[in-house]
């Protein structure tokens, strides 16, 4: 799935995605650590994977998008 980097707190290496439909996503530092990413800026496009669904939904795992 992919997404647009909104927030990133490199402190705690937590923030959040914005999905196509505008919905926010957050993530913990396991799922950006799972992406091997050092930095993330906000607005650069990124590729997610997600774990279950409605409110229960979460990010497992963040890293950069590749053509």
């Amino acid at each position: 799935m992919q997404a647009t980097s909104y927030t990133y707190d490199a402190d705690t290496r937590s923030g959040s995605v914005l999905l196509d439909d505008g919905t926010p996503l957050p993530f913990d530092a396991a799922a950006f650590d799972a992406g091997g990413l050092r930095l993330l800026r906000p607005g650069q496009r990124v590729r997610i994977e997600v774990d279950g669904s409605g409110e229960e939904r979460r990010v497992t795992l963040v890293t950069l998008q590749t053509l």
